[in-house]
């Protein structure tokens, strides 16, 4: 199975989520059962990868997805250094709430490219209705070291998974780094 070109929003008519799985269960039922509930209601937006080709029920089987939703923190759990500049109020983010890669891709860097578009995603909102920065809470020791390894930071212990942080400054930067070349 190949993938498309673009990730698509989720359309549950067309797009086949039963036969996703990424090997972790919690992204899976998530992605089974609540996201586009999640979409319906307006709290979080999914965004995938379909398969280039459809199955034989006509519809496309998800190679990778990622879902977005906005939030805020307490400026009280980032560093000392970037707290003290912000606000005494919640501090808008964007919550990176999931992000999975269907198991037959796993190790041909799939992960990565769903990350880069979802940081493009969220830089192309952060145009219309900033946030500070992008958090996500880590499922499992991997998901933090994936994290880590694309310059997310820790922030705190949050019901029991690890949450990070990167900066919108730094995506910004990022992305006008990489367009410059």
């Amino acid at each position: 199975m190949t993938w498309a070109q673009e990730f698509v929003e989720l359309d549950k008519s067309i797009h086949d989520r039963t036969s996703f799985d990424c090997g972790e269960e919690a992204l899976n039922t998530f992605l089974h059962t609540q996201a586009a509930k999640h979409m319906e209601v307006g709290v979080s937006r999914t965004m995938l990868l379909p398969a280039s080709d459809p199955l034989p029920s006509g519809r496309y089987p998800i190679c990778a997805f990622y879902t977005t939703a906005p939030s805020s923190i307490s400026r009280e759990t980032l560093p000392e250094a970037l707290a003290k500049k912000l606000p005494h109020y919640p501090v808008p983010v964007f919550l990176l709430a999931q992000l999975a890669v269907h198991s037959e891709y796993h190790g041909q860097g799939l992960g990565k490219v769903t990350l880069i578009k979802a940081l493009e995603y969220l830089l192309k909102v952060n145009v219309h209705m900033r946030a500070y920065a992008i958090i996500v809470d880590c499922l499992n020791d991997g998901a933090e070291q994936f994290y880590l390894k694309y310059g997310f930071e820790e922030l705190y212990q949050h019901n029991g998974r690890k949450r990070m942080f990167i900066p919108m400054k730094t995506v910004v930067q990022l992305f006008a780094y990489t367009r410059s070349d």
